[in-house]
């Protein structure tokens, strides 16, 4: 094959006249692609009794630490920890491990432990990346006489990696005989945190029996997080959040009020991340952890929204940048 000056000439003029406009397209994909990788990821796992005989187990460990290495903030229940040392043990394994998968270096934001009686305290356990997030301000909500079997420990956490830049999660772990009045009351906690922090940007999340036996179609009429339809639950009741293949119920769930928090979720997003299935782990090794999946959803990321705005800004100057190329090369 011969190729003539010609051809040549051709080819060094078309990159000579589009120079500027690739040069463009280069930089619009760099910042695209580097500012946009993921979402902002919420995660909350019912991790079934975890003791110091589970944080001490190395595979046990090793499993929740993918889990929660997934996730920006993630919400542990059922954490029984009187002295700190099964959160110290964990964290500990997180931080080891990080060079592994994110490199990110994480913290906690713990309850006192909670329970009708001594020997039954178990804690909610914020874990969260301290490059994406960090707390503003914590509440224990509390009455007296107890109205939950473990009261809700509100955080207010702020990020400038999200659309919505604080916003607040509101763990609770129903007591299944008491879930419909549990799940009720979570509307007075709403009103008690809106009122403290003067937001409605607040998020319940975490295992509240609304399924199966606990939690019937007919009992929603008695819930406000129901009739109330600011509330968008988005872990739906035909989802399945627990391991065994013997039940299919919906006890684990997301929970957000109004519009503006609900634009702020990725569309989606909210799952049941069923770790089992992609570390491929065997269902016996998933059930030692927990009898219960994670579930999850992403909050939108300001980068992405700003890289989208710079796009839509540049593209006029693309589109004049593209045709003066097209008659600069015919001509």
């Amino acid at each position: 094959m011969t190729v003539s000056c010609s051809d040549v000439n051709s080819a060094m003029r078309w990159r000579s006249s589009c120079r500027p406009l690739l040069l463009l397209l280069s930089f619009l994909t760099l910042l695209v692609g580097r500012e946009t990788v993921s979402g902002f990821r919420i995660c909350s796992y019912n991790v079934d009794n975890f003791n110091l005989a589970k944080a001490s187990n190395y595979r046990l460990v090793h499993t929740l630490t993918r889990v929660v290495h997934r996730c920006d903030i993630c919400l542990l229940q059922d954490v029984v920890d009187p002295d700190g040392k099964v959160v110290r043990t964990l964290l500990s394994a997180i931080n080891r491990e990080s060079h592994r998968y994110d490199n990110y270096v994480y913290q906690s934001v713990s309850s006192k432990g909670l329970g009708k009686s001594v020997g039954d305290k178990k804690k909610y356990v914020f874990i969260y990346r301290t490059e994406t997030v960090n707390v503003a301000d914590q509440h224990q909500y509390e009455t007296k006489p107890p109205t939950f079997a473990r009261e809700p420990f509100a955080v207010q956490f702020e990020s400038r990696m999200t659309v919505i830049k604080k916003f607040i999660l509101v763990p609770v772990h129903t007591d299944p005989p008491q879930a419909v009045q549990e799940i009720d009351r979570l509307y007075n906690v709403f009103e008690k945190v809106r009122e403290k922090w003067n937001s409605t940007n607040v998020m319940f999340l975490g295992d509240f029996h609304a399924a199966c036996a606990h939690m019937n179609r007919s009992d929603k009429k008695k819930i406000r997080m129901f009739t109330n339809t600011n509330f968008t639950w988005l872990i739906g009741d035909k989802v399945d959040t627990t391991v065994s293949e013997d039940t299919s119920c919906a006890y684990d769930r997301i929970v957000v009020y109004g519009k503006p928090f609900l634009k702020a979720i990725s569309p989606t997003s909210a799952k049941v991340y069923d770790f089992g299935k992609e570390l491929k782990l065997k269902k016996s090794k998933v059930s030692d952890l927990s009898d219960h999946f994670p579930v999850e959803v992403e909050l939108k990321s300001s980068a992405l929204i700003n890289s989208a705005a710079l796009l839509l800004q540049a593209t006029p100057l693309l589109i004049l940048l593209s045709a003066s190329a097209i008659v600069h090369f015919f001509l």
